[in-house]
């Protein structure tokens, strides 16, 4: 297994996925917040450098949990 395996298969990391672009404003109209509201992540992180999300990309976070899937949302910024 290499590094990037690694890294997004280990038990302790998250799945991080990019949200697509169609679902962004689905998804702030749900909320009912701007995305700048968003917490953010940083382009230098290294999960959002193995996905290759670009500035401005929204990450889905799913964690799983032993009751339940907790879903987080984060912006990608400088």
């Amino acid at each position: 297994m290499g590094s990037v395996d690694f890294h997004l298969s280990h038990f302790l990391v998250p799945k991080h996925e990019i949200l697509a672009k169609s679902k962004h404003q689905e998804l702030l109209s749900s909320l009912g917040v701007d995305e700048q509201k968003f917490p953010k992540i940083k382009l230098n992180d290294p999960q959002v450098k193995l996905l290759g999300a670009k500035e401005g990309d929204i990450i889905k976070i799913t964690r799983a949990d032993p009751t339940k899937e907790n879903i987080y949302y984060r912006l990608v910024v400088k």
